[in-house]
C-alpha cells in the first residue's frame, strides 16, 4: 500500500476520533450543568375584614305623654313608699316630680338626679350649679333618684310652714295642691291647677287608693263650657295681660326688666306666652319658699 494513502487514512481516522470525543465532552458538560430553576415567590394576601360601622338611627321623638307615662312607670313605686313612710299623697309627689323635672327630662334632673329643684342651703352633700332664678345657683345632687324623693318628703315633713298639709286626708290631692301654694311652695298662681290637672289626666290618685287599701273610682275631668265670648283677664297692680303681638322681650322692654327676670317672676320654662295670660312684671313678695 502506498505510504501516502496510509498517512491520509490515518489522518482521517484521527480526525473522526477527535470529532467524536469533542461531541461527547460537550454533551457531557451540557448534561452535568444544572439548568437554572425559576423560583416562584408566592405572596399570601390576607383579606382583612373591617368591622361594620354601626349606623345609629336617630331616636324617634318621644311625645310629652309618653315621657310622663314612662316617668310614672319608673317612679310610682317610690312615691307610694314615701306615702307609706311620711303620709304625703303619692299622687302629689308624682305630679310635682313630673312638673318640676320635665317628666325626668330636665337638665337638672339629668345631671343631679334632682327631681324637685331643691337648692343647697344647709346641704353638705354633692352639689351642682345650674341657672334658675339666678345664674349658677347651687342645687343638691343625689346618687339615686330615690334619694331625691326622700329628701322631698323630709323637706315637707320637717318644715313648720307645711304642717297644715298633714291635716288633710291623704287622698285629698286637691287640698294638698292648694295647700302647697298657700304655704309658699310656689309663686305661680296656677301651680295648684297644674298639679290637679296632671293627677286627673294620668289618674295618679289611684296610687293613693292602693296605699290606703281603698277601691279606686276614676274621676271624670270636667269639660270646660263652650263659649264664644273671648276670655278677658284683668290685671292687678304689678301685672300685665298679654296682648296680640306681645313677646317676652317686648314686655321686658316696656317695664325695663330682663327677660330672665320676667320668666323667673312667672315660673316660665320657655318663652311661650298666650294672649290673655297674666304676667307679673315686678318681683313678687318675698313670702314664697325658695328651694
Amino acid at each position: 500500500m502506498d505510504v501516502r494513502k496510509i498517512i491520509m487514512m490515518f489522518s482521517v481516522a484521527t480526525l473522526l476520533v477527535s470529532c467524536g470525543g469533542s461531541k461527547k465532552a460537550t454533551t457531557a458538560r451540557k448534561a452535568n450543568t444544572p439548568s437554572p430553576r425559576k423560583t416562584e415567590v408566592r405572596r399570601e394576601v390576607k383579606e382583612v375584614k373591617e368591622p361594620k360601622k354601626e349606623i345609629k338611627k336617630p331616636l324617634n321623638a318621644v311625645s310629652y305623654k309618653e315621657k310622663v307615662q314612662n316617668y310614672i312607670f319608673e317612679y310610682a313605686g317610690i312615691a307610694k313608699h314615701e306615702m307609706t313612710e311620711y303620709g304625703i299623697p303619692a299622687s302629689i309627689t308624682l305630679a310635682q316630680g313630673i312638673l318640676e323635672s320635665g317628666a325626668g327630662y330636665g337638665e337638672l334632673t339629668g345631671k343631679a338626679n334632682n327631681h324637685f329643684g331643691i337648692k343647697c342651703h344647709d346641704w353638705t352633700g354633692d352639689r351642682v350649679y345650674h341657672d334658675d332664678d339666678r345664674s349658677q345657683e347651687c342645687f343638691r345632687k343625689y346618687e339615686k333618684a330615690s334619694h331625691s324623693f326622700r329628701d322631698h318628703s323630709l323637706f315637707l315633713k320637717n318644715r313648720k310652714r307645711y304642717a297644715k298639709l298633714f291635716t288633710y286626708k291623704q287622698d285629698d290631692y286637691k287640698s294638698w295642691a292648694y295647700g302647697l301654694r298657700a304655704a309658699g311652695y310656689a309663686t305661680d298662681k296656677k301651680y295648684p291647677a297644674k298639679l290637679i290637672s296632671i293627677v286627673e289626666r294620668y289618674k295618679l290618685d289611684k296610687y293613693d287608693a292602693e296605699v290606703l287599701g281603698k277601691a279606686y273610682v276614676a274621676k271624670k275631668p270636667k269639660k270646660p263650657k263652650k263659649t264664644n265670648k273671648p276670655v278677658v283677664s284683668k290685671a292687678e297692680k304689678g301685672e300685665y295681660v298679654v296682648q296680640k303681638g306681645d313677646t317676652l322681650y317686648s314686655i321686658s322692654r316696656r317695664y325695663n326688666i330682663k327677660v330672665a327676670e320676667l320668666k323667673a317672676y312667672n315660673n316660665l320654662k320657655d318663652n311661650a306666652i298666650a294672649i290673655g295670660q297674666v304676667l307679673k312684671v315686678k318681683e313678687p313678695d318675698g313670702d314664697a319658699e325658695e328651694f
